[in-house]
């Protein structure tokens, strides 16, 4: 008896119709956001490739702007409803190589070169904190025991953050401030510090709530702000840097601060709700 699913123009193999258009129809909605992510995987490489060849400037402009498309992808993705898994894997395998191997090497090839051994040591930590604090990021995507303002907070620094401030000392270098004969081991410690910051337990504002939703009064004027943000980064691009990673290294302890009110009044919640056996 013929099955009515069978395509006719399948031949031998009797391939089913629904089947064959489930794996050759794909949604462009889903190729979007995985196509920034390969847009930041090529920023982040072609920083490498520019720092090879001695042009730390533009391979520091392609590190951050590696950054900002890894803020995009998943914002679209989420926009478009476009989220899967393929793409999850995808944005973690693209975060380790722009934001733990790119800022290791360029930090290398820009100073660390100078200790030897040890400078290297130095950017292997940072790649390997980079590369712990995602896999830790992807299990935790999978706690179902999270509280509801959980998503408010990220369990340590997270990568593009741990990128951007580990390139501080390049920063403060482009802006004129001489280097020192214990310049170098103070940079190397600092790298380090980021590192150990990526994998520590301490939380820190996610920032990925901030403007899903703004007050039509408001709108005019994030536009403005975030113009200016954006023409100020241009024109002073190493001032502005090394001023947002100070400033977002001061706001931690602000974090710590609120996530310890958050999880107290928690247990508050928690101790006052009467227990299952007090049948009263």
């Amino acid at each position: 008896m013929d099955d009515p699913l069978l395509d006719r123009d399948a031949g031998v193999t009797g391939e089913p119709i629904q089947k064959r258009r489930r794996l050759r129809n794909v949604p462009l909605r889903l190729l979007l956001p995985n196509l920034v992510t390969l847009l930041a995987l090529c920023a982040g490489l072609t920083g490498v490739r520019m720092a090879i060849e001695g042009r730390l400037e533009l391979a520091v402009y392609l590190v951050v702007a590696a950054a900002a498309l890894d803020g995009v992808d998943g914002r679209l993705a989420r926009l478009l409803k476009g989220t899967s898994r393929f793409g999850a894997e995808l944005d973690s395998l693209t975060d380790f190589v722009n934001f733990g191997v790119a800022p290791a090497l360029i930090l290398y090839i820009w100073g660390l070169n100078g200790l030897g051994h040890v400078g290297w040591i130095g950017g292997l930590i940072l790649a390997i904190g980079c590369a712990l604090r995602l896999a830790r990021f992807n299990v935790a995507l999978d706690d179902p025991n999270k509280p509801a303002w959980a998503g408010l907070f990220f369990t340590g620094v997270p990568a593009p953050a741990g990128a951007i401030g580990a390139l501080l000392p390049i920063y403060l270098d482009f802006l004129g401030i001489p280097r020192t004969p214990i310049g170098t081991p103070l940079v190397l410690a600092y790298v380090i510090a980021v590192a150990l910051l990526m994998v520590s337990p301490l939380p820190t504002w996610s920032g990925k709530q901030l403007g899903a939703r703004i007050n039509r009064a408001y709108v005019a004027p994030a536009l403005i702000a975030a113009a200016l943000f954006v023409a100020l980064l241009v024109s002073y691009p190493w001032l502005v840097l090394a001023t947002v990673v100070i400033g977002y290294l001061a706001t931690m302890p602000f974090a710590i601060i609120h996530h310890r009110r958050l999880v107290a009044g928690d247990g508050a919640t928690t101790s006052a709700q009467p227990k299952g056996g007090d049948l009263g």
